[in-house]
């Protein structure tokens, strides 16, 4: 099996592409959280970006490595809303057609973000997984290239956030770090690896999707019949192999979040910071709260991984 990698000159090639498109975003201390917390924390927002989340920044180095190596032609994946709306802007900076598939009951709001972006919608299956293996069969049908979830050319788009964290903030002692699909805290470990940093990278998932936990524990991927949790950005049930091998080597741990906690994490994001974070960015703010005793001291990070929230959920959690 083939690892991920990251190279000065990939990850620099790599911010060449993005820049144009999405600036730095800010790394910012909230008063509120640090008393919260009890330490100094900084919030890496990437809910700033143009998608409202960090995806964009993979989606553009995928376009832009398909452009030049790969095929060309249309792309097709599957998603529950950031990384469809990723491929869906880049594809259109690019003028590259672009097909997502979603789960039925998908997010309304993603939905049609993800189609005011450019792409076309297929909606098919019960769950990220059967959305997922529709893609394949569509990618055959059709003759689109397939854009899986973990990807070297993704990867490297989202290694640009971190870098730019650990410019903003050296010798981060923690950094916690949301856990979908695995592009975000294989990116995070990847430049923490690149930079000789010694920072420690904690993966965070839902309690109701404990995939990525199962798999870091044995060491291996070990997929889940069911991912029934609130935080659609982190509902996976079949892990990446290429993100479990990263994980499992460059990981400290991973940390599981339960649906009550994560909700309040959100609402206290909200009131100590006025930054909407949609529910898989505030993982990385619960799980930190979390582990307050072991923190204390320390340099803490954590990372709003998006602020795409629907209403309806938004409304639930804070009338809450």
């Amino acid at each position: 099996m083939a690892e991920l990698t990251l190279t000065h000159e990939s990850l620099a090639r790599a911010r060449e592409v993005v820049r144009p498109h999405v600036a730095p975003t800010a790394t910012l201390r909230w008063p509120l959280l640090e008393q919260a917390l009890g330490t100094r924390l900084w919030v890496k927002h990437e809910n700033h970006n143009p998608t409202g989340a960090f995806k964009v920044r993979g989606g553009l180095t995928f376009m832009a490595h398909h452009r030049e190596e790969g095929p060309g032609g249309g792309v097709i994946s599957a998603s529950r809303g950031n990384h469809s709306q990723s491929l869906a802007f880049a594809g259109a900076a690019a003028g590259v057609p672009v097909t997502i598939v979603v789960p039925e009951g998908n997010s309304p709001d993603k939905n049609a973000a993800t189609e005011a972006f450019g792409a076309r919608l297929v909606v098919h299956g019960a769950d990220f997984q059967e959305a997922l293996e529709h893609a394949g069969v569509l990618a055959e049908a059709e003759g689109l290239t397939p854009v899986p979830p973990i990807h070297p050319w993704l990867v490297e788009g989202v290694a640009t956030y971190a870098a730019e964290l650990h410019e903003a903030v050296p010798d981060l002692d923690v950094v916690y770090v949301p856990v979908g699909m695995g592009s975000g805290i294989c990116a995070n470990i990847l430049v923490r690896d690149l930079l000789g940093r010694r920072t420690e990278i904690v993966g965070v998932v839902a309690e109701n999707a404990p995939a990525y936990a199962l798999s870091f524990e044995a060491g291996e991927p070990v997929p889940t019949d069911t991912a029934d949790t609130f935080v659609d950005g982190v509902a996976c049930r079949t892990p990446d192999p290429l993100a479990v091998d990263t994980i499992c080597r460059g990981a400290a741990r991973i940390v599981r979040v339960g649906e009550q906690q994560a909700a309040a994490a959100m609402a206290l994001h909200y009131r100590s910071t006025h930054n909407l974070p949609e529910p898989a960015g505030s993982l990385a703010l619960a799980a930190a709260l979390g582990e307050r005793d072991r923190l204390a001291g320390k340099r803490v990070a954590v990372v709003q991984t998006g602020g795409n929230a629907d209403f309806e959920v938004l409304r639930r959690v804070f009338g809450g």
